[in-house]
């Protein structure tokens, strides 16, 4: 079938230390109670999930985990590498608040020693595991300056980003020797957010084929960028598709920043798929015509909505919006044969 594959869950948001969210078989059967098809894996929940490290470098683990995956009637959509690709470029006044995502008492040196190995076996598990996409954040070692007060030193950002590219580009290069994508959701804390700060890594990284995006709308809605034009500008890159929703509310104490609100209180605030302002039928229309036929992912978040109504309704909703490519026009019906001397008649030319 010529569509988008769907629908799928991102299982992140969802493990609890209660059953079924607390073993991997319990969580694969409960998603396939809701209608899902696919599930996309933290990485960083090994062994819970998946033992990364053996799925690296064994085949036949890969294949019988792969094998105990379809027996729930799943497919694996993608090894999620989110909080290690983020952990690669931490600037110090986010190392204490970031602290839970790496182990403690590593210094920037540490970390990205750390982080490195991490994607490193991510991205070897999943070319072992048949997937062609790798969602990661990019970290950030210039985000506290996305405002510019005070005013930036000259080549302060410039120097930030040749750094981002010297750290992520040995992963690059072996994501393309495995036939991966490395897929950058543009994100808010990260400094790679929006389509310019993609534009200047890519840059840096001399346009590197394995770097692409992992698409989520709502990390536009809440920054006001166009993402349905975003779509026209970098369809070749989309690899990845998260389904997020969003909402954005300002009104005369608060707007794009926040005001340092909780999520229930910001303008700008995640909701669950439907609930927000994100143009769904128009997202799955441009992705279809740019040719993305990856899953559709949905990623649950929500300051209203509970979790499990979110994912109940997150199935149905994918399904509903899923497209199945057309091979054909629709008025060939009307249609006759065709050639150079009919179509120089029509026009009136001898």
């Amino acid at each position: 079938m010529n569509s988008i594959q769907g629908p799928a869950v991102f299982l992140a948001q969802f493990v609890r230390e209660e059953a079924p969210f607390n073993s991997f078989d319990g969580i694969c059967q409960w998603a396939v109670e809701l209608g899902y098809r696919g599930v996309q894996v933290p990485a960083w929940e090994s062994p819970r999930h998946l033992d990364l490290a053996k799925a690296a470098e064994s085949q036949d683990y890969a294949d019988e985990w792969l094998g105990t995956l379809r027996g729930h009637g799943l497919a694996l959509t993608e090894l999620n590498a989110a909080l290690a690709g983020q952990v690669l470029a931490i600037h110090p006044a986010y190392e204490t608040a970031f602290q839970p995502f790496y182990p403690a008492g590593l210094d920037d040196a540490g970390r990205v020693a750390w982080a490195t190995e991490q994607l490193t076996l991510t991205l070897k598990a999943a070319a072992k595991l048949g997937t062609k996409c790798v969602p990661v954040l990019s970290g950030g070692l210039a985000w506290h300056l996305a405002y510019p007060w005070p005013q930036r030193p000259a080549g302060l950002v410039d120097e930030a980003f040749r750094e981002m590219a010297q750290r992520w580009r040995p992963l690059l290069d072996l994501a393309q020797e495995l036939g991966l994508v490395i897929g950058y959701e543009l994100h808010p804390g990260s400094d790679l957010f929006d389509g310019y700060t993609f534009e200047r890594f890519l840059a840096e990284v001399d346009g590197h084929p394995a770097a692409g995006l992992n698409y989520d709308p709502s990390h536009f809605v809440l920054q006001q960028l166009d993402y349905l034009a975003f779509i026209d500008l970098y369809g070749d890159r989309i690899a990845g598709f998260h389904v997020k929703d969003a909402e954005f509310q300002p009104d005369g104490r608060g707007g794009v920043y926040g005001g340092y609100q909780g999520w229930a209180g910001r303008p700008g605030r995640f909701r669950s798929l439907g609930d927000g302002q994100v143009d769904f039928p128009q997202v799955f229309t441009k992705l279809t015509e740019v040719g993305y036929r990856g899953w559709a992912v949905m990623e649950w978040e929500c300051a209203v909505k509970s979790p499990e109504q979110g994912a109940r309704e997150g199935a149905p909703f994918i399904a509903r919006h899923l497209i199945e490519s057309t091979d054909v026009a629709f008025d060939d019906f009307a249609g006759g044969e065709s050639d150079e001397a009919l179509n120089r008649k029509i026009l009136g030319l001898s």
